[in-house]
């Protein structure tokens, strides 16, 4: 076993590592906000998926959602956090380490 440093695929960020999660994270690090319809015809999943991951990267601190109404219509928005872009571009780099660019 190599003494030499640490590979970088230890510091990939397992949240944001996931296929669906990655993709909202790249998803709302292009936009400052997006609408939940949106976001889930961007990324292409179900609506319980959407929400399910939503709710993991905001318990983790990388999402934001805001709840609101347009007329008697719910809406929701989720937007990246400053932890949730702080933690995209440090999985970005990792990702670019590791390919060697």
């Amino acid at each position: 076993m190599s003494t030499g440093p640490e590979h970088p695929r230890h510091r990939l960020d397992d949240l944001v590592h996931s296929p669906v999660r990655f993709s909202i994270m790249a998803a709302l690090a292009g936009a400052e906000t997006m609408d939940f319809k949106d976001l889930r015809d961007a990324i292409q999943v179900s609506d319980s998926v959407l929400s399910k991951q939503l709710s993991i990267l905001e318990k983790a601190g990388y999402v934001q959602i805001r709840k609101s109404f347009v007329g008697k219509l719910p809406r929701t928005s989720a937007s990246l956090s400053k932890a949730g872009t702080d933690a995209w571009r440090a999985h970005l780099q990792t990702l670019r380490d590791i390919a060697g660019g």
